[in-house]
């Protein structure tokens, strides 16, 4: 890293630090009011046009605002009150939200009762396990507390196990619903006893001796068999995806059978798969089989959702890490599932009712209102962007980011995004542009939809707030467009405008 780029970046951390206000500050209301169409500045940079212009995508479907932060003047400004679909940016909204409602050290717990008698190291009763939205119960996690059990001395279990979701009400965790790809991790719904995100991650990499394909899974449930026919091949990595076919098969209620074929190139290396394969009980129940196993634990029973029983007894307990850090997966890695953990976990927590998605979102409205914010045009699905429905005004959301960088919580939500150029999702982008390293922002993509959001430290040593979203058939080619907004924010030119766009594009 040269020296320029490295003062860059402690500037940009040094700036980001000062102008966190003291914690007894008030919360002034947002500096940004929304303007009419007619009162938008004109044009958008000529780059910019010329990048939107190649995607042939219509000014229509195009919002985008720049301005210095805490300043009420815009700076650019175009369709800023037009609802749009910000896929993922939507995470900025749930992220702020949770920090601001829950705090930053919220951490969630999944408790561990019993119900029934213990004697000599048999459960004579039902084991239970109660979630509360934990987003990220890793399988070492749970392991772990498996492990906690059986040294304090739980041995067998001879009832059944019990999983108490009653944290969140009726959840649609349907996986297929959205684009019909149910095994993809990224569709895996909520739920109040989330574990492992709900997936098993296939490792790929060739075998010590060099000749054959190794996959191995980080979690193995009870009732998975794996077949490998996979074929070690010589050649480019590439996307090695497409060059694996992956077969799986319901053989019964208890067993479910993943076949791979194919080859896999030795250049990979190490590389990684997620599925979802089981619906949320039958995972669990699965994981929880193989690993109280592992232990050295006996259990037989069946696997029930339901509430604990009155009288059960708490035994034990594992705590998240604090929301802080929760955030960060959530934005710089766009995680869906925990975005939604969240969302839910917003209502639970503050109603002390069953989560709904309906009341989060009041819960949220409220929350703006409380701070001069009024975003009627909000429209808040599920809280991951993960949605065709979903919707934000560019306008709106700067007021939320303007709002944001005056918070308590500014340097846990901004160092949340992604530092373009260096990690997250902007990880592989704008690596040798003079951008590089000074952006903190969060990306968004569905089909007809390409958004960015968030913070840029400029060559004039000034904070500026962006948001750029597009939504259109071409959305998909505009990320030259967004590139070459960064950069003109960056460079801070005076030459504002240029031609208006198109009123109409080719077929």
């Amino acid at each position: 890293m040269t020296a320029s780029r490295l003062c860059k970046i402690l500037c940009s951390t040094a700036l980001l630090l000062l102008a966190q206000p003291a914690p007894s500050q008030p919360q002034p209301p947002s500096q940004l009011q929304p303007q009419s169409p007619s009162q938008a500045k004109p044009g958008l940079p000529v780059a910019v046009i010329e990048a939107l212009n190649r995607a042939q995508v219509s000014p229509e479907g195009v919002a985008v605002l720049v301005k210095e932060v805490g300043v009420k003047e815009m700076i650019l400004a175009q369709n800023i009150d037009r609802s749009m679909n910000p896929a993922s940016v939507m995470k900025l909204v749930t992220t702020y939200a949770g920090l601001e409602l829950l705090g930053p050290t919220y951490v969630w717990k999944t408790d561990v009762l019993i119900a029934g008698e213990l004697r000599g190291g048999t459960l004579n009763g039902d084991l239970v396990l109660r979630g509360n939205g934990d987003p990220k119960l890793t399988v070492e996690r749970f392991w772990l507390l498996l492990r906690h059990l059986r040294e304090r001395g739980l041995r067998s279990i001879t009832g059944d196990l019990i999983l108490d979701k009653s944290f969140f009400g009726a959840v649609d965790a349907d996986p297929s619903k959205f684009d019909g790809e149910a095994m993809r991790a990224y569709n895996v719904g909520p739920d109040a006893l989330l574990v492992n995100f709900k997936t098993v991650r296939f490792q790929f990499a060739p075998s010590v001796d060099g000749r054959s394909v190794s996959i191995s899974p980080d979690v193995k449930p009870a009732q998975l068999s794996i077949t490998n026919r996979t074929r070690l091949i010589d050649g480019p990595c590439g996307d090695w995806r497409e060059r694996i076919k992956l077969d799986v098969q319901q053989a019964s209620a208890t067993e479910i059978r993943v076949a791979f074929s194919g080859s896999y190139p030795k250049s990979c290396g190490e590389a990684s798969w997620n599925v979802s394969l089981l619906d949320h009980a039958r995972f669990v129940g699965g994981v929880f089989a193989n690993l109280w196993t592992d232990v050295g634990g006996a259990w037989k029973g069946a696997v029930r959702v339901a509430t604990a029983p009155a009288g059960a007894k708490l035994i034990a307990s594992t705590e998240s890490a604090p929301l802080s850090e929760m955030v960060r997966d959530i934005n710089k890695f766009s995680n869906n599932v925990m975005a939604r953990q969240l969302f839910l976990t917003i209502s639970g927590e503050i109603d002390k009712q069953p989560a709904t998605a309906a009341r989060s979102t009041d819960i949220v409205r409220a929350w703006l209102l409380r701070k001069g914010i009024n975003v009627p045009e909000l429209v808040m699905e599920n809280g991951s962007g993960l949605s065709r429905i979903e919707s934000i005004s560019a306008g709106s959301l700067a007021q939320i980011l303007d709002a944001a960088f005056r918070s308590s919580v500014m340097p846990e939500f901004v160092s949340s995004m992604s530092l373009i150029g260096l990690d997250g999702t902007f990880r592989r982008r704008a690596r040798a542009d003079v951008v590089a390293g000074i952006a903190h922002l969060k990306s968004g993509t569905l089909n007809d939809v390409r958004a960015i959001a968030g913070y840029m430290l400029a060559n004039d040593g000034k904070r500026y707030l962006l948001v750029m979203m597009v939504n259109h058939p071409n959305a998909i080619l505009s990320q030259p467009a967004q590139d070459a907004l960064l950069q003109w924010v960056y460079a801070r030119n005076p030459v504002v405008s240029g031609p208006p766009l198109p009123t109409s594009t080719a077929p």
